[in-house]
């Protein structure tokens, strides 16, 4: 069984209860046993996305009508800040649900659902949730990512490099930004000497998607940071032309040997 085979089994009715025994004490008319079994009566036949969809839709009919009030609750339920790189998938599974309640239900509320994005990545990710919003707000967006790319979080910043990737695994592909790779580059910029291999990971896989579609930008605009040199611009220079590497490209097999 694969490991998202086996995941998908979490986003049940065990879960439901789970979410019901949090959003309890912060609102104490939830239907806690009625979500739970109407989650429970849906997700059978479903695969992880399906599951995690549901669990959203049923808290959106049990919590307030009033998105911004059923948000403040869900806010309520997030737990401490994972400060660290460890476990921040497995121990916020629970979350998942709660990121998909704001990707799909928040659009009308740019302001409120970022600041909420914004906490949720401290303790799960939110990069999936936050690709719709790059469609429907993107220089809103933007504006808050380029000062997020110096936030003393680990998790906000990979956000910035995660949540734009064009080629994000599990996810929609999406152009880049502003139909310009220069404006992922200019995000990227500041994260190329980041103090966690965290964050310098996701730079890589993000210029290793953009050598798909732009190879020449990426590869003028790496080769221009090499010549400026950094602690970990070689490392990130291997990683983000591992692709063209592995394939025989001869520019960037070149590129690489002059800084081994």
């Amino acid at each position: 069984m694969s490991e998202t085979a086996a995941l998908k089994h979490y986003f049940g009715a065990e879960l439901a209860h789970r979410l019901s025994g949090l959003i309890q004490p912060h609102a104490s008319g939830f239907p806690a046993q009625a979500f739970a079994d109407s989650v429970a009566e849906q997700v059978g036949p479903l695969e992880l996305k399906g599951r995690v969809a549901v669990i959203a839709d049923e808290l959106r009919k049990a919590l307030p009508p009033n998105y911004p009030e059923a948000l403040r609750i869900l806010l309520n339920i997030l737990g401490p800040e994972n400060e660290t790189e460890e476990g921040m998938f497995k121990n916020g599974y629970f979350l998942m649900p709660v990121a998909y309640f704001v990707e799909k239900y928040g659009l009308p509320h740019f302001g409120l659902s970022m600041e909420a994005l914004y906490e949720i990545t401290k303790r799960h990710t939110s990069e999936y949730a936050i690709r719709p919003y790059l469609e429907h707000h993107l220089e809103d967006s933007l504006r808050l990512m380029n000062g997020w790319t110096h936030d003393p979080s680990l998790h906000v910043r990979r956000l910035v490099s995660e949540g734009t990737r064009p080629r994000l695994p599990w996810a929609k592909r999406i152009g880049v930004l502003r139909g310009d790779p220069a404006c992922n580059l200019a995000l990227l910029e500041p994260l190329i000497d980041d103090p966690t291999l965290y964050v310098r990971k996701s730079v890589a896989n993000h210029l290793n998607d953009l050598t798909k579609d732009h190879r020449e930008i990426t590869i003028n605009w790496i080769r221009d940071r090499l010549n400026r040199g950094g602690k970990h611009v070689v490392w990130i220079a291997r990683h983000g032309l591992r692709s063209l590497a592995k394939s025989g490209d001869q520019e960037v097999l070149e590129l690489l040997r002059n800084f081994d």
